[in-house]
């Protein structure tokens, strides 16, 4: 199984009922049973009525069923989780990265650095685009220069671009090899050339890539439906190994309980950490599924943009952090699957460090921070409004609404507006929003995250410093990490930029959620990863399929 790398985050209007967090806890905050009796009403009742009414199905397709539809599968582009885990079964990177982060050969089956300032890879021979074209160092150059250069024919906008601003120049003596010459140093370089950070594309790739995709990939790109599904198949003539699995339906499902009925009547193959927790129990009871679970080290945060006055103020945003009964909220709403998080990094990685200030649940100190910022409580009791963006994704909408609960004890009155997943995540990326929550899959493995995240220079375009957060002395230690070779050094620049960042709250870790799969029996050998990729299809079998 290949290794990945994320950099990520995640057609009506929706809105939330204003008393749709009143229906979440009672007044001991105990969850209520009334959606989980009525789920497993629905799953008791799901054979009969989809045994009318189910429609013949290719035997020999998986049917996988995803929260949202990918925005953009260039992989030079994309930065949505959906986008960047079917990418990363379509296309190769020069290099991969094992379970332990190590890095092994990809594209490139070999590589040097004889300087500090140069890198030499050797391109593996006789791999093949999914068109049959020959994959050589020009589609190499091709692939990065279009992202680099703004007058470069294939050029492309993308918040990736930063990751590979070291890059001075990439040339290639022969169709086997390519050199690059930095700037400066660069830590990080490997890790965004590995699968999942990037993708190789064909040369004479433009603009309108993302309509038809071509990669290299264990699987080839055969259609996608915006909203509605991506068709993928088995790449026979694959470098690596090739999929037992002859093809893969991504169906978008944005309702969660439709998504559980779909896998229990069987028109629906597998699922990863989009189920609500409460069905798990019900899910699991049927013969015809399995649920697969590790540890994960995908987080899910909260962001605030910080050109807003209100937010601007971190008495504020250590304010809302105070607000927030993270314990509660995994005990609930995640069935306790998670594990509150102090950091972008997972608790095992060299880098992590947690010994920042810690904003947990208080929420007196939440009313003597707002107090103390300027805004006392009205008559009303509301010291003020704040809106929050989330997809129609329902596990999104409903930590929004329990959240909207925990602030009005505080005084904060949340307003909560859902859009189709596109739309929302359009305005996330242009900072049209207050405050919204997505998640880190993958990409917080490493501490370039920090830089990606919070630097001044990653404002997007140029990377998803989203919030427009800065802090010069933050700058300073994660421009020395990205260069200095001494590890000792950078496990100090980290430690001291994680204390930066908890004390600030540019954003709020809330929890690192555990990778949780169901999937009919008849899909085999599925070993999930913690960060929640689809490379198990690489490995995956079919019961009874050719």
């Amino acid at each position: 199984m290949r290794s990945l790398r994320f950099v990520v985050s995640h057609p009506c209007e929706k809105s939330v009922r204003k008393d749709g967090a009143r229906s979440i806890f009672g007044a001991t905050g105990h969850f209520f049973n009334a959606r989980a009796g009525w789920l497993i009403f629905l799953l008791g009742t799901a054979v009969v009525l989809g045994g009318c009414h189910s429609a013949p199905r290719d035997p020999n397709t998986v049917v996988f069923l995803i929260e949202s539809s990918p925005a953009n599968l260039d992989p030079r582009i994309a930065t949505d989780a959906q986008s960047q885990r079917i990418d990363a079964l379509l296309f190769d990177g020069l290099v991969a990265r094992d379970a332990h982060f190590q890095f092994t050969p990809a594209l490139a089956e070999r590589w040097e650095q004889p300087t500090p300032l140069t890198l030499i890879f050797h391109l593996r021979s006789g791999v093949s685009f999914h068109d049959g074209r020959l994959l050589t160092a020009r589609d190499v150059l091709w692939t990065v220069q279009s992202m680099l250069n703004p007058k470069h024919p294939g050029n492309v906008i993308t918040p990736k671009a930063a990751a590979y601003a070291s890059i001075d120049s990439i040339e290639a003596p022969d169709d086997q090899t390519v050199v690059m010459h930095l700037k400066q140093p660069d830590n990080f370089l490997l890790t965004n050339l590995s699968t999942g950070a990037m993708g190789i594309v064909p040369e004479g790739s433009g603009r309108d890539f993302w309509q038809h995709p071509v990669g290299s990939g264990p699987f080839r790109f055969v259609s996608q439906q915006i909203d509605q599904d991506v068709i993928v198949e088995r790449n026979p003539f694959s470098w690596s190994a090739i999929p037992k699995l002859q093809r893969v339906r991504f169906a978008v499902v944005p309702d969660a309980i439709t998504e559980s009925l779909e896998l229990e009547k069987g028109s629906g193959d597998v699922a990863i950490n989009s189920l609500p927790m409460d069905s798990l129990s019900v899910l699991t009871a049927r013969p015809s599924l399995r649920i697969e679970e590790t540890g994960g080290t995908e987080v899910q945060y909260l962001s605030f943009n910080l050109r807003d006055p209100l937010l601007a103020d971190p008495r504020v945003r250590q304010a809302i952090s105070c607000a927030i009964d993270r314990d509660l909220i995994i005990k609930t709403l995640l069935d306790g699957r998670a594990r509150a998080a102090s950091s972008l990094l997972p608790p095992d990685h060299w880098a992590f460090n947690g010994d920042g200030p810690r904003f947990d649940y208080d929420p007196t100190r939440a009313a003597r921070l707002l107090d103390e910022s300027g805004h006392p409580r009205g008559g009303d009791g509301v010291r003020f409004h704040i809106t929050m963006k989330t997809s129609n994704v329902e596990g999104t909408r409903l930590l929004a609404a329990v959240l909207q609960q925990q602030f009005a004890a505080v005084g904060i009155a949340l307003d909560i507006r859902s859009f189709e997943s596109a739309t929302f995540y359009s305005d996330v990326m242009r900072g049209a929003f207050q405050m919204y929550s997505l998640q880190w899959i993958g990409g917080n493995e490493q501490p370039d995250i920090f830089s990606y995240a919070f630097s001044t220079a990653r404002i997007p375009p140029k990377g998803a410093n989203r919030g427009h957060y800065s802090n010069a002395r933050l700058d300073a230690l994660l421009d020395d990490a990205n260069v200095n070779p001494d590890t000792a050094i950078r496990r100090a620049d980290y430690a001291e930029a994680q204390q930066i960042l908890a004390r600030d709250l540019p954003a709020i870790n809330l929890w690192y959620r555990d990778t949780v799969l169901v999937h009919n029996r008849r899909l085999t050998h599925v070993q999930p990863a913690p960060s929640g990729s689809y490379t198990f299809l690489e490995t995956a079998e079919l019961k009874n399929s050719d």
